[in-house]
C-alpha cells in the first residue's frame, strides 16, 4: 500500500523517498515537503489511525511552516476509512493533514485536505 501511494505521488510530480526513519514516506515538490504515514489492513483500524496521527504530530515542526504538510494514508475499505474520518476534519485542517485512501488495485483517492 505504501508503494502504491508512493507511485501515485511520483505520478503527480513528487520526488519520493520511502523507508525513512521518520515516517513511511517523505516526498518533495516545488519547495514543499510531505510526510506520510501509511496504515494498511488491521484488526484495530481506529487504534492504527490514532497512532498514525500521533506519529505525524510528533514530526511536526515547533514553528509553523507552510512548506511542510502531512498525510494519513489508509486502506480504502469501510472500517479503515470510517476510522480515519472520525478524526475531526477541522483539527486535521489546522494541523495541515490530508487523508488519502488506497484501494486493493493501487488506486488513490483523496478524502480531504491538501498535500
Amino acid at each position: 500500500m505504501a508503494r502504491d501511494f508512493a507511485e501515485w505521488l511520483s505520478s503527480q510530480g513528487w520526488t519520493v523517498r520511502t523507508d525513512e526513519d521518520v515516517v513511511d514516506i517523505v516526498a518533495e515538490k516545488d519547495g514543499r515537503r510531505l510526510y506520510a504515514e501509511v496504515k494498511g489492513a488491521s484488526t484495530a483500524p481506529g487504534l492504527d489511525v490514532d497512532t498514525a496521527i500521533g506519529q505525524l504530530v510528533r514530526r511536526m515542526p515547533s514553528e509553523p511552516d507552510r512548506s511542510v504538510s502531512f498525510a494519513l494514508v489508509v486502506r480504502d475499505e469501510p472500517r479503515s476509512v470510517e476510522a480515519a474520518v472520525r478524526a475531526p476534519q477541522r483539527i486535521l485542517d489546522l494541523l495541515g493533514m490530508a487523508l488519502y485512501a488506497v484501494d486493493d488495485d493501487g488506486g488513490v483517492r483523496q478524502l480531504f485536505g491538501r498535500a
